[in-house]
């Protein structure tokens, strides 16, 4: 259903059973999948793909970044299937600059006034609490949980079920599984609650406990990273925190020292 007061661009493509609520405005370069909603009042002005099955509520704006760089340049957002994006969130797409989009994946939630800068990539999963601002060209893997009024610096990653408390300002790399907070992140230790409700093995998630405590044994990581006990690589969970660390070397890692 097409409210009669949606103004939509005659070059926007709409899935099948797309609803278009009162007052809302569509461009010419969008594209909404399947059963999608698309609630009053939003504006979706950017280059834009939407999957299908998406709720979109009330006062939503997708339009350009905000980067004083930006020159109007054909750049792109692209969102997965499944999301609920609440009221008043913005999200921008990317740029030049930045590889040229901003990619969300599929079932995450958006809470109100929340933020998704452009050139963003967010995977699967994701929930993104009320007033949260992500700045440009942050990465946040699957099942990551943020916090109220919480601020993500640009460029900082944060890696899978990583769960950032609320009112944290998130400057360092979180690893994946870690649990941060803080007015300047530091990290308090593993999201074991949510290990234990994603159903991994318990002696998965003991012996990422033991390694931990040897990663962050000292300020020095690099050190602690060498002298790590080997067979700790061997564990599934324990790889993917050794990998986060190791991806990328010019970030700064959140650790309980910060």
């Amino acid at each position: 259903m097409i409210h009669s007061t949606a103004i939509i661009d005659p070059k926007t493509k709409l899935g099948k059973n797309v609803q278009i609520g009162p007052y809302s405005i569509i461009g010419p370069n969008v594209e909404i999948g399947d059963n999608t909603i698309v609630q009053s009042h939003v504006s979706i002005l950017a280059n834009t793909i939407i999957g299908k099955g998406n709720k979109i509520y009330p006062f939503v704006s997708i339009n350009e970044p905000q980067d004083l760089k930006y020159n109007g340049e054909s750049t792109n957002l692209i969102i997965g299937n499944n999301n609920r994006i609440r009221e008043y969130v913005t999200i921008n797409p990317g740029t030049v600059g930045g590889g040229g989009k901003t990619v969300i994946g599929n079932n995450c939630l958006f809470m109100v006034s929340s933020h998704v800068a452009h050139d963003c990539q967010l995977g699967n999963n994701v929930i993104v609490a009320n007033n949260v601002a992500i700045a440009g060209h942050a990465i946040i893997d699957d099942h990551v949980i943020i916090g109220g009024n919480s601020g993500v610096q640009q460029f900082t990653r944060i890696g899978k079920m990583a769960m950032i408390g609320g009112m944290t300002g998130v400057l360092h790399d979180v690893i994946p599984y870690g649990l941060s907070m803080g007015n300047r992140n530091s990290l308090q230790g593993l999201n074991l609650i949510g290990l234990r409700r994603a159903k991994f093995d318990n002696k998965d998630i003991l012996v990422l406990s033991d390694a931990y405590k040897e990663i962050f044994a000292t300020k020095n990581l690099t050190e602690n990273l060498n002298n790590l006990n080997g067979s700790f690589k061997d564990n599934p969970l324990v790889k993917d925190v050794l990998e986060f660390i190791t991806k990328d070397k010019k970030r700064s890692i959140c650790t309980p020292f910060s």
